[in-house]
């Protein structure tokens, strides 16, 4: 979707295969996220409701999560949409939105994702999605602000989104600037190289 210039200009789709039109989350803060349920680091989904239940009770209805079960890494999230809906309910409680699971890479990636790595590419301009729960933010005028890999701890960006908040409040959702967590791996996973998060 060469011509999309922010969020909104998507409809990935949901857990039935319906398009699920991103204008429907204008003037929110969003963070996306590629999830799996087999993965070593599945356990970020309780971070992740933790992060989107403080972010609520803090600043109610500026915030979403919008997670996409993803099975490129591993084959580890093989079930159907309805399995992952279930397991990430009964194990996690999760009650953010979980949407259609998509590809990331490659030439059937869904065009939201090609759209963040375009805008926010990672260190050296790789634009790859290298593991499960990489997280991009994206600012209430729908600009992407910033790129973690998965070795951020969700929690670690509530900070960070609740600037990202009060600065839309103060002046419009003008971008911020955010910075990426240490670099580190997972033993899981090929290591990856820094994210970069730059003043949009």
């Amino acid at each position: 979707m060469a011509s999309a210039t922010t969020l909104y200009d998507f409809s990935p789709p949901d857990k039935k295969g319906n398009p699920y039109p991103l204008t429907s989350l204008r003037g929110k803060v969003v963070l996306v996220v590629n999830t799996a349920s087999k993965c070593g680091f599945t356990p970020q989904f309780a971070g992740l409701e933790k992060l989107y239940q403080s972010v609520e009770a803090k600043q109610p209805g500026a915030f979403t999560i919008l997670g996409f079960p993803c099975n490129q890494f591993g084959n580890q999230d093989p079930g159907s949409n309805d399995q992952i809906q279930e397991f990430c309910q009964l194990n996690y409680g999760v009650t953010f939105p979980m949407l259609g699971k998509i590809d990331v890479n490659g030439s059937n990636a869904e065009p939201l994702f090609e759209w963040i790595k375009t805008e926010k590419p990672g260190l050296f301009g790789m634009k790859r999605v290298l593991w499960n729960f990489e997280k991009a933010l994206v600012n209430s005028q729908g600009e992407v602000v910033g790129r973690w890999r998965s070795i951020t701890k969700p929690e670690s960006l509530e900070e960070t989104i609740l600037q990202e908040i009060e600065k839309a409040k103060k002046n419009g959702g003008a971008s911020a600037t955010t910075e990426s967590a240490p670099t580190a791996t997972d033993s899981a996973a090929p290591a990856q190289p820094e994210a970069e998060s730059k003043l949009a």
